[in-house]
C-alpha cells in the first residue's frame, strides 16, 4: 500500500502575486474548475482580506467547486480570519490557512512582537479559525530562518489548539535540499503529537531549488506539498506542481507515494494558466514546455524510434501531450468543434461563447492548413479576453515596412462604440502600431514587457504576444494571438489597456 501525497495548489493565491498575473473572478473560477478536474486536493483560492474582489472570488470558487477543498489564506488577525471564514462558508469542504512569522528577523523588524506574543497569537488564530471550520492549517512564515526550538514550541501549541495541518514554508527560497529535509525530519521527531497532523511544505524558487526542497521534505515525512501550475509565483516563483507530481509518479522506487492528480490534464491546465495570467511557459520547461519531449540529436531520435524508453522516462500522452494535430478544417461543423473542446477539458459557460469561438476557428482554418490543440487554447483565451468589459476594440490595422523607409502603421479602434483612427511611424512595425494605439487610447501606461512566442510550428503558425503595462503602481498583462504577429501585438496591447482602464474588479489588484 502506498501513502497518499496531498497536493495543495496555490496558483490562485501565491501564483497571482506574480507581477501582472491578477485575475478576474471569472478567470479564477475557470482555473479552479480546471484544478478540480486535474484532481488537486486543496485549492487555495485567495487571500480573503486582501480586497473585496479577492473575497468575492473565493466565495464564487467555493460555490462552484465540489470535489476539492477550497481554502483561504489569513494572517493571524481576527479580521482576516473572519473574512476567510465567511468567504468559504458555501464550500462543500472548506479550509482556513492562517500564518504568522516565527523568524527573529521577521518578529523584530516586521511584527514588532516578542516570541511569547507570537506564540499567543498563533494559538488564538487557530482557535478563531475553528469557529468556522474544523479544517485549519497553520504556517510558520519564514520557517527556514526560524530557530528550531521556537518552531517546536509553536507547532506543539497550535496542534493542541486544534490545527490539522502544519505547514513549514521556505518563504524566501533560502534552503537547500539536505538542510530542508533535515529540518522537516527534526520537527516531526521532536514536536509532541506530530503523528496526529499532516506535515506540509511550501518552497519558493529563489535559488532554483523549490522542487528539490519540496521532494526532500516529502522524503523526510511531509505528506502535503504546496505548489503552483508552471511554478508561477512572486519573485522566482513556487515549486512546480507538474514537476513534483511526475517525479513522484516516475520514481516510485524512491517515493512509494501516490497522488490524486489526473496527469493527462497537466498540459491543458498549464496552458489555461499561461493564457489567463500572460506568463508564457519556456520551451525547455520540464513536463509542460514545448521541447519537453522533443529530440534534436540524431542519436536520441534513433534510440527513441527503436525503443521509446532509451531517452524518454515518461510518456508524453500521460501528461496531456500527444497527437495534437486535429482533423478539423473550414468544413468542420460546430458539434465536431465542441467535441474537441470537451476532449481538451475546455468548458465554455454559454452558447454565445461557443459560437463566437467557433466563428474564430473557421476564420483561422482559412489561414492555416493544419489546426493544433494549442491553436484552440489560444482561440479560447482570445475569446474570453474579447468577452470581458471592453472600452477599446481593434477594428482595422494596416502596417507597412520598406528598406530605407520608416515603418508606418494605420489603425482603427472602436472606443466605447465610436470608431477612431490614427497613424504613426516607429522604429519597427510593432513600435509604430503601439504609438498609433496610444494616440487613440491615451493610457499613459509604461510598457514593461513585450514577449512573442510561436504557438505551433510552421511559418503559418499563430504568434502569441504578451504585453505588460504599468500605471499608478498597477501592473497588468495583456495577450493576443494571430497568424500575423503585428495584429497579435496590437490585440495584446489593447487587451492590456482594457485591463488597466477597466472598472471590472481584479481579484488581487496589485496596487
Amino acid at each position: 500500500m502506498t501513502e497518499k501525497l496531498i497536493v495543495f495548489d496555490t496558483t490562485l493565491r501565491d501564483g497571482e502575486q506574480s507581477p501582472g498575473a491578477s485575475m478576474t473572478q471569472e478567470e479564477k473560477v475557470r482555473i479552479a474548475l480546471q484544478l478540480e478536474k486535474l484532481g488537486v486536493d486543496i485549492i487555495e483560492a485567495g487571500f480573503a482580506a486582501a480586497s473585496p474582489g479577492d473575497f468575492s472570488a473565493i466565495e464564487a470558487v467555493s460555490r462552484k467547486v465540489t470535489k476539492s477543498t477550497v481554502c483561504s489564506l489569513a494572517r493571524a488577525v481576527r479580521n482576516d480570519i473572519d473574512r476567510a471564514g465567511n468567504a468559504i462558508r458555501h464550500a462543500k469542504s472548506g479550509r482556513i490557512h492562517t500564518f504568522i512569522a516565527t523568524s527573529p528577523i521577521h518578529m523584530v523588524n516586521k511584527l514588532r512582537m516578542t516570541p511569547d506574543q507570537v506564540l499567543e497569537r498563533a494559538v488564538e488564530a487557530v482557535k478563531w479559525a475553528l469557529e468556522f471550520t474544523d479544517d485549519v492549517e497553520f504556517s510558520a512564515e519564514d520557517a527556514v530562518r526560524s530557530e528550531i526550538p521556537f518552531l517546536i514550541e509553536v507547532f506543539d501549541a497550535v496542534i493542541q489548539a486544534g490545527a490539522k495541518t502544519i505547514n513549514v514554508p521556505d518563504t524566501v527560497g533560502y534552503s537547500i535540499p539536505f538542510q530542508w529535509g533535515d529540518r522537516i525530519k527534526q520537527l516531526i521527531e521532536k514536536v509532541p503529537n506530530s503523528k496526529t497532523v499532516i506535515w506540509s511544505t511550501h518552497c519558493h524558487n529563489d535559488l532554483g531549488m523549490a522542487v528539490a526542497n519540496s521532494l526532500a521534505a516529502v522524503l523526510n515525512g511531509a505528506r502535503q506539498v504546496e505548489c503552483t501550475i508552471n511554478g508561477l509565483g512572486e519573485r522566482a516563483g513556487n515549486a512546480s506542481l507538474e514537476e513534483i507530481v511526475m517525479t513522484i509518479k516516475t520514481r516510485q522506487d524512491v517515493f512509494n507515494l501516490s497522488s490524486s492528480i489526473n496527469t493527462e490534464f497537466i498540459v491543458p491546465t498549464s496552458k489555461l494558466v499561461s493564457t489567463i495570467t500572460g506568463y508564457a511557459v519556456q520551451p525547455n520547461k520540464a513536463i509542460v514546455g514545448a521541447n519537453a519531449f522533443a529530440h534534436e540529436s540524431g542519436i536520441h531520435q534513433d534510440g527513441v524510434l527503436k525503443h521509446r524508453e532509451t531517452y524518454e522516462i515518461m510518456k508524453a500522452e500521460d501528461v496531456g501531450w500527444g497527437a495534437n494535430k486535429i482533423s478539423l478544417g473550414k468544413l468542420s461543423g460546430r458539434n465536431a468543434f465542441k467535441s474537441r473542446l470537451d476532449a481538451l477539458g475546455i468548458q465554455l459557460d454559454t452558447d454565445d461563447l461557443v459560437n463566437a469561438a467557433f466563428d474564430k476557428f473557421k476564420l483561422l482554418a482559412d489561414k492555416k492548413s493544419e489546426i493544433f490543440d494549442e491553436d484552440i487554447h489560444a482561440l479560447i483565451s482570445d475569446e474570453y479576453s474579447s468577452a470581458m468589459q471592453e472600452s477599446f476594440r481593434l477594428v482595422a490595422l494596416k502596417a507597412t515596412s520598406e528598406i530605407n523607409q520608416s515603418p508606418h502603421s494605420s489603425i482603427v479602434i472602436n472606443c466605447n462604440g465610436e470608431n477612431k483612427s490614427e497613424t504613426s511611424e516607429g522604429s519597427g512595425l510593432v513600435d509604430a502600431t503601439f504609438k498609433a494605439i496610444e494616440k487613440i487610447v491615451q493610457s499613459d501606461a509604461e510598457l514593461l514587457l513585450f514577449s512573442v512566442n510561436n504557438i505551433t510550428t510552421g511559418t503559418d503558425a499563430q504568434g502569441e504576444v504578451t504585453v505588460r503595462l504599468t500605471k499608478g503602481g498597477r501592473i497588468v498583462n495583456g495577450q493576443g494571438s494571430d497568424t500575423d504577429i503585428v495584429i497579435a501585438s496590437a490585440k495584446a496591447y489593447i487587451n492590456a489597456v482594457n485591463k488597466i482602464t477597466s472598472k471590472l474588479e481584479r481579484a488581487h489588484p496589485q496596487v
